[in-house]
């Protein structure tokens, strides 16, 4: 994989070459982590420093619990800072001040990322040295997936499935949310995931259907609707996948009902998926089958966002996204709708945007969504 991170760095550079002399100061930690293949804790990237990157660490990143190792990269250089000298044991200024004395006229910084007392910090140590922004160029270089990316997903997606099958398979009720979810979480990392993509929400009765929902002390009972949204974390790479069903005896026709009206929304979306598809088409596809039914008022901001590194990457499927799609994004499309006091439903995919001759898009996540009754 170093030949991977190194070419990633070379499109990095030729991506900001018309900025000549200028060194690029990587803070973000899943930018870090793109273009390293790891990131330590508190880790910097600095890439340009004459024909040398340097990954700049906290301290010696193989004792480092909050990150995998650092692998063999033979254009990367690894250095731990001991908490003074360079940079006063911060990496970003220790990186700028290596930058400035390897003869860069500029350095460009990550200014989402950075504080304003940590930019004030950076250039007051480096009084000679232009700084730019280098906006979301990682971001942007991050959007398409190429095959390994591609292929962690894919592992993800089936760690994901695994545990939440097994899940279906015991008893339900009179467990509390709270202890489903830890479960779930479990099972994650039994399976083979470094960790839960995101913290897993369970959602039951009343509750069910809330996006984000915190799992609580409430209790699974019969008849109640149960809302499962969990992913897995497999080498960095995260994919989310979210069902419904009802516990018990067969569902009433209002959970039939909104369940068909969520489930032909969230089919929609999928349908539309295509390279040179608009971000916004994508979202009205789903969004227009929910407001036809009297929905509008559940909707959230988006009907989908990218994964990858991120849950929540670009883009975003939403009304106001401007952009198209490309051929091998990883998207969610994620539609629910919930009824207060009563509960609802949603349903969560993540899938690779293909072309029709590739088949179309590729659902990773495959758990069924029939409405099953638990």
């Amino acid at each position: 994989m170093s030949e991977v991170h190194a070419a990633r760095r070379s499109r990095l550079r030729a991506r900001c070459a018309s900025a000549g002399g200028t060194a690029l100061v990587v803070s973000r930690p899943a930018n870090v982590r793109y273009l390293a293949g790891a990131a330590p804790s508190g880790a910097v990237l600095l890439v340009g420093h004459g024909g040398e990157d340097v990954l700049l660490c906290l301290r010696d990143p193989a004792a480092d619990a909050d990150g995998p190792p650092v692998g063999a990269d033979d254009g990367l250089r690894v250095t731990a800072l001991d908490g003074a000298g360079a940079g006063d044991g911060d990496p970003a200024r220790a990186a700028v001040d290596l930058a400035r004395k390897a003869g860069a006229e500029s350095v460009a910084v990550e200014e989402h990322h950075l504080t304003v007392a940590r930019h004030r910090a950076l250039t007051a140590a480096a009084p000679g040295v232009r700084f730019t922004d280098l906006g979301c160029a990682v971001e942007h270089q991050r959007l398409v997936k190429d095959e390994d990316e591609i292929a962690a997903l894919r592992v993800a997606a089936e760690i994901t499935d695994r545990a939440l099958g097994e899940l279906l398979e015991s008893i339900l009720v009179g467990r509390t949310e709270r202890h489903l979810a830890l479960e779930l979480e479990r099972r994650l990392i039994d399976h083979g995931a470094d960790g839960p993509a995101f913290p897993t929400s369970v959602a039951t009765g009343s509750h069910s259907g809330l996006a984000g929902h915190r799992p609580t002390d409430r209790r699974v009972e019969e008849g109640d609707f149960l809302t499962v949204r969990l992913g897995a974390r497999f080498r960095g790479y995260r994919c989310q996948i979210g069902r419904t069903f009802v516990i018990g005896a067969s569902p009433a026709d209002w959970q039939i009902e909104l369940y068909e009206l969520v489930f032909s929304a969230q089919r929609a979306a999928r349908e539309a998926l295509a390279p040179g598809t608009e971000c916004r088409a994508v979202d009205a596809a789903a969004r227009g089958v929910l407001e036809a039914a009297g929905h509008a008022q559940s909707l959230g901001p988006v009907t989908g966002r990218g994964v990858g590194l991120e849950i929540g990457e670009d883009p975003r499927l939403s009304p106001a996204a401007m952009g198209k799609l490309g051929a091998c994004v990883p998207v969610t499309v994620e539609p629910g709708v919930h009824l207060p006091g009563r509960g609802g439903v949603r349903i969560d995919d993540t899938l690779v945007v293909r072309s029709p001759a590739d088949g179309g898009p590729e659902l990773l996540t495959i758990t069924t969504k029939e409405l099953l009754a638990l």
